[in-house]
């Protein structure tokens, strides 16, 4: 069984240059365009996909991602741009530990939808 999110987006040309030139993501579907309806998009072993079909009904989603190194990932993600200005969200503005035994940061984009970068301490 494999999950493949579906966020809903405003603008597919700012959340396509957040995913691919901020974070590490890149389209997978060779027939995609920042015109395309639904853009797939993939990096490693994850997929999921941003849409500006039904814009009118936006909500966010969150997904959380497993990873080796939230702290290298963090900075690299900085050094290209990451926005951490979110106050009152210290988790936004850095890797944090969690009580629940978790090293977590979160990138939230334009549309509200939340990538929960996590590893365990």
């Amino acid at each position: 069984m494999q999950f493949i999110p579906l966020f809903k987006v405003r603008d597919m040309r700012a959340a396509i240059q957040h995913y691919t030139e901020v974070l590490d993501f890149g389209m997978t579907w060779p027939d995609d365009t920042p015109d395309s309806p639904v853009v797939d998009l993939g990096h490693e072993v994850m997929e999921f996909q941003i849409t500006t079909h039904e814009s009118e009904r936006l909500f966010g989603s969150v997904v959380n991602v497993f990873v080796d190194d939230v702290d290298s990932l963090f900075a690299k993600y900085k050094s290209r741009g990451l926005d951490t200005n979110k106050p009152g969200s210290p988790v936004h503005q850095g890797p944090t530990d969690q009580t629940w035994g978790r090293r977590e940061f979160y990138v939230t984009d334009a549309d509200g939808n939340t990538l929960r970068f996590c590893q365990s301490i």
